[in-house]
């Protein structure tokens, strides 16, 4: 075979990959959406509004700002008693939806289920459960920086819709 030959099939074989081959972003949305728990839907009909409201905040898909609410919310939960957390709950409609969209998260002690609680709800202590959120945005396809930008959303939608009290209790948990 001459070099010419070889160098045209070898040409012709990369042209073939390049237009088969999807944009990194696009393998990296249909992997996220791998990641994003069966019930990340439902949670986002459960509540449209805040889902909304974070989806457009982080430039991300509904499903994953399900995920993402889901998540923090799991870090509140472990952190407020369950008096706190039941009045920030009460702010939001469809909660246990969102603490289901969460991702199962690998912790120390092995799989964290989402079984009704959310991944995060299980895990205590200041820096470990901002850790885990950001590790739940890494699987859900979203940067972990993104953390910063979802709390104030979190925390604006529950004081709005629970009052400025339940909003500061939010707050302190998830600073």
């Amino acid at each position: 075979m001459s070099r010419q030959s070889c160098l045209g099939m070898v040409c012709g074989a990369l042209l073939m990959l390049s237009t088969t081959a999807a944009p990194a972003s696009a393998l990296q949305a249909t992997e996220a959406a791998k990641q994003a728990p069966a019930g990340a839907a439902e949670a986002v009909k459960a509540s449209p509004d805040l889902v909304n409201a974070l989806s457009k905040e982080l430039g991300s898909t509904p499903e994953q700002a399900a995920g993402a609410a889901g998540a923090l919310f799991g870090v509140a939960k472990s952190r407020l008693n369950a008096d706190e957390f039941s009045q920030v709950a009460k702010a939001v409609p469809g909660m246990n939806a969102l603490l289901g969209a969460a991702p199962a998260l690998s912790g120390a002690g092995g799989a964290i289920g989402t079984a009704g609680a959310g991944a995060i709800s299980q895990l205590g202590g200041s820096a470990s459960g901002l850790a885990a959120a950001a590790s739940a945005f890494t699987k859900l396809g979203l940067k972990p920086e993104m953390v910063s930008k979802a709390v104030p959303v979190l925390t604006s939608f529950v004081s709005k819709s629970g009052g400025a009290g339940v909003g500061s209790l939010l707050a302190g948990v998830l600073k």
